[in-house]
């Protein structure tokens, strides 16, 4: 496997820490974060004027075609500024569902407008039974001559508040578990009969429950063929995996990097306290840490690129050692930098936050163990 970055992805990841180092830094991240809006509409617009937002929309659909790797370099770049804009959520969830098997309507309607900054998207697939089960489906959408009717409850909607349209995975036909009769739906988020209630989560985001009575649909508003949903929502969850395992290493990377500098100024007994063997070894399994996820992010990317047979067992190893990396990283960070490590002011507590809800998103390492078991 070849590890280097071409000339295109170097600028790519050049351009994006530039933007973190100069126009990112913590106490505008905390403002931004801390607004009614969860993050800024400035920034979002300036993503989309650098080319980022289209990047991995394929240029059929007007953006550049981009793999799994360029989301990556871009996706690592943000978890290093802790980045609150809903990348995650509206390119890599949901607009790459539409990209992949929309129709044309829905993409001329759609991708254009995100392209451009001009529209959030959401992808309403968690359900309060479901937990990780992405076939564990309540929600109904009952045919109703040329349209569908859709009930059900969606919890942890990311990017819920802001979203203009939801894609929301709805049972057509089948039982609640089955693998087939899953239909996604695109859906206005001021349609009737759709409410929202919007809250903050742990590590600074925005989401929401999402409740749909009697909404009507019409049958144009299905993304690819009715009940094969299931499949499209799979691929966008691994490329999600594969999106918050970059941003949690580079989440990593600044951790181990700050509590190495605060060890060499921290005195205690007369000297500083990175001088104490038993702490040095501490930094180091940190630094191994993030080096073996580094290194399993990397080939479980290629793969998933290249269409490898077993993309699927490596994004599950992944998703496994990022969950247990990233809770040792930022326990051992937190520790370190002692009390102060869990304050507000400090950036250290925040990263540990976002490690920690990222090792639960999309399942958590006892779930991705025992998927990887079973490929």
């Amino acid at each position: 496997m070849d590890f280097n970055f071409n000339e295109e992805q170097s600028l790519i990841q050049g351009q994006v820490s530039q933007f973190i180092q100069r126009d990112y830094d913590w106490e505008k991240r905390q403002e931004v974060s801390n607004s009614e809006r969860g993050f800024s509409d400035e920034n979002w617009k300036q993503f989309g004027e650098l080319g980022w937002l289209g990047i991995s929309i394929s240029e059929a659909s007007g953006g550049f075609g981009g793999s799994s790797l360029d989301t990556m370099i871009i996706m690592e770049e943000f978890g290093k500024g802790l980045v609150v804009e809903p990348f995650l959520e509206t390119i890599v969830l949901s607009a790459s569902i539409i990209d992949e098997a929309g129709s044309q309507k829905q993409k001329d309607e759609v991708l254009n407008k995100v392209i451009e900054g001009n529209l959030h998207l959401a992808t309403a697939f968690s359900e309060p039974q479901s937990r990780f089960n992405l076939e564990d489906v309540v929600t109904t959408g009952t045919k109703q001559d040329d349209s569908y009717v859709i009930n059900g409850f969606k919890s942890v909607v990311m990017n819920g508040p802001a979203a203009d349209k939801f894609i929301v995975s709805v049972r057509t036909s089948g039982s609640q578990s089955d693998n087939e009769g899953i239909t996604l739906f695109l859906v206005d988020s001021d349609q009737k009969g759709v409410s929202k209630r919007d809250y903050s989560t742990v590590d600074g985001r925005k989401a929401c429950e999402l409740t749909l009575e009697d909404v009507l649909v019409p049958s144009d508003a299905i993304i690819g063929k009715e009940g094969n949903g299931l499949g499209l929502l799979k691929e966008s969850i691994n490329k999600g995996i594969l999106a918050v395992s970059a941003e949690a290493v580079g989440a990593m990377e600044v951790l181990y990097k700050t509590t190495v500098e605060y060890t060499k100024t921290r005195e205690q007994f007369g000297q500083a306290i990175g001088k104490f063997q038993v702490l040095q070894h501490r930094m180091v399994d940190m630094f191994m840490e993030y080096e073996q996820a580094k290194s399993l992010l990397y080939m479980a990317t290629i793969k998933h690129s290249e269409g490898a047979k077993d993309a699927d067992k490596a994004i599950a190893g992944l998703k496994y050692h990022i969950g247990k990396a990233g809770k040792f990283v930022g326990q051992q960070s937190v520790q370190l930098h002692g009390g102060m490590g869990v304050t507000d002011e400090l950036n250290v507590g925040h990263y540990f936050k976002r490690l920690t809800t990222i090792g639960t998103i999309f399942g958590n390492s006892d779930y991705h163990l025992t998927k990887y078991s079973k490929l």
